[in-house]
């Protein structure tokens, strides 16, 4: 299989993570781009430029691959809405409301409908998605337990063998609330003594695609300090930093370096 050309660096991340990922989908499925083109309404050259980052890939575009690769598309159509609503947010700013400088703004509401934030002058997604994420039903918004961790400034305390971060054993539901300048601290421990993996007491995710701003994202960051790769302000926000330490650990532990943390980059950020 010939090495992939680089993307473009104009390219904003939430596109180069949507593009990395049709690109492995294309790469398992071991057809050729003219095969591709052969098997959906898309013609060669357009998979050539959806594929390299020079042009938007539609949704029925993604579905198609999905569908000819024999996969479900729920995780890249997550990833396909990000970067959608990210191009919207960039071409009408001023369409943002309740947002302002010095400001904050609630990520997700009590309902589960989304609203995007601005973090640090990056417009970023609140947490879009449901379930396909993390394999939880339709309609479910990426979202742990409200941490064990009160205020900014006391210690933490970790969940040795924690039930489902949604669930109220574990902690009282409570949806994740962007704010500005919050952060979180860590303490990263090990379940079950030396044999279990490492948790910080956020999330127990072991799957999911970061993206949107969440409690997964804060469990990550807080990994990847432990790890010594500096992930910025604890604040469950997937920006350029985070995504910066992840391509870092990723390289150190030979995986596909792309900075998005999916489920192999978990499988490091845990050991």
């Amino acid at each position: 299989m010939a090495a992939w050309k680089r993307l473009p660096d104009t390219l904003d991340h939430r596109d180069q993570q949507l593009v990395v990922q049709l690109r492995r989908l294309k790469d398992r499925s071991g057809l050729s781009l003219a095969s591709l083109a052969a098997k959906t309404a898309y013609s060669r050259s357009s998979w050539e430029r959806y594929l390299n980052g020079r042009a938007v890939p539609p949704r029925q575009a993604v579905e198609a691959l999905a569908h000819v690769a024999g996969t479900d598309p729920a995780r890249l159509l997550v990833l396909h809405e990000v970067a959608a609503r990210a191009r919207e947010e960039r071409a009408a700013p001023s369409l943002s409301p309740g947002v302002g400088e010095g400001g904050e703004q609630e990520a997700v509401n009590a309902v589960g409908a989304v609203r995007p934030a601005e973090v640090r002058g990056s417009v970023v997604l609140a947490a879009v998605v449901a379930a396909a994420l993390v394999g939880l039903g339709a309609g479910m918004l990426i979202v742990s337990s409200w941490p064990r961790h009160e205020g900014t400034g006391g210690s933490a305390r970790t969940a040795v063998s924690s039930p489902h971060p949604g669930s109220t054993a574990a902690g009282g539901p409570g949806p994740y609330v962007y704010k500005l300048g919050k952060t979180y601290p860590c303490e990263v421990t090990r379940a079950h003594g030396k044999q279990g993996g490492l948790e910080a007491g956020y999330s127990a995710t072991r799957t999911a695609i970061l993206a949107g701003p969440g409690w997964n994202v804060v469990e990550a960051q807080c990994l990847l300090r432990y790890h010594k790769m500096d992930p910025g302000a604890v604040d469950g926000v997937y920006g350029q930093q985070t995504i910066a330490a992840v391509a870092r650990l990723q390289e150190k532990a030979g995986l596909p370096v792309d900075g998005v943390a999916g489920p192999d980059t978990w499988r490091v950020l845990r050991r």
